[in-house]
């Protein structure tokens, strides 16, 4: 599975990302999650099996979100607090590609 992660310049969805791999690689869950900045992240959505974007990036959310929908794609919005925490991001992942068949909850 290839979790799009989304901010503002890039540097922050690297951290993200490393978070998200540490604590999937824990549970055993195979995914790969891309950083992006929100300025690339059009061109990566298709390829994307999810989409996560930080509440921060503002009205650039609404873009990414209508973006993703166009590629259908799902696509979830992060509070901060969400984006701190490996394990709460790697359920908020699970969770919102279970919705939509894509993953498994185990």
């Amino acid at each position: 599975m290839r979790v799009l992660i989304v901010c503002g310049a890039g540097a922050s969805s690297t951290f993200v990302a490393q978070r998200l791999r540490r604590a999937a690689a824990a549970r055993g869950v195979e995914l790969t999650p891309v950083p992006s900045s929100a300025a690339a992240a059009p061109d990566l959505i298709r390829a994307s099996d999810l989409v996560i974007a930080g509440a921060h990036l503002g009205g650039e959310v609404a873009l990414l979100g209508a973006a993703a929908a166009a590629a259908d794609v799902p696509f979830v919005v992060l509070a901060d607090a969400a984006r701190e925490d490996g394990d709460e991001l790697l359920d908020t992942t699970l969770a919102a590609l279970a919705a939509t068949g894509l993953g498994r909850t185990s």
